[in-house]
């Protein structure tokens, strides 16, 4: 026995589709602005701060603290405007999310431990939501409003 779905709750349902597609790409910008923003003053605040922050990285026994400043600046710097403009978004948010993995080892290695002990303050700590919206992008891609899209669509035409 088959069950016909009247033509205008198919209609609707389209719409609504439509609808959807639409917000993910809206979504996908608002993730994209904020964080990648957010990449590009974690950055920058590196870079005004270089010797503080190569003081902190020393503090946390990290090996060659000038070297591994300058690159975690850098990716979070460029790899923020990136994000931001929606450039490479599926390549640059591999080195983003292994960053914040890395801040995770190292200057929350307590959060990170917690996991399963005490989930909320894994979800709580600063690399958290970095990583997230890098995941997000890196996973769905940076949408229709980026130039990723209007370069893919220029290279079709």
């Amino acid at each position: 026995m088959t069950i016909k779905i009247p033509d205008s709750l198919n209609k609707l349902y389209a719409s609504w589709l439509k609808i959807l597609g639409e917000a993910q790409h809206v979504f996908l910008l608002v993730i994209r602005l904020y964080w990648g923003w957010q990449f590009i003053l974690t950055g920058r605040g590196k870079f005004l701060n270089f010797d503080r922050t190569v003081g902190f990285f020393t503090s946390l026994g990290l090996p060659l603290p000038e070297v591994n400043v300058f690159m975690a600046a850098s990716t979070e710097f460029l790899g923020g405007a990136c994000l931001l403009l929606g450039l490479g978004a599926r390549i640059v948010n591999i080195p983003l999310l292994f960053t914040m993995f890395i801040a995770y080892l190292t200057a929350h290695p307590e959060e990170l431990h917690s996991f399963y002990s005490d989930p909320d303050k894994f979800f709580g700590a600063p690399p958290f939501l970095f990583a997230y919206a890098t995941l997000i992008v890196l996973l769905f891609g940076a949408g229709k409003y980026s130039v990723d899209w209007y370069l893919g669509r220029a290279s079709n035409n």
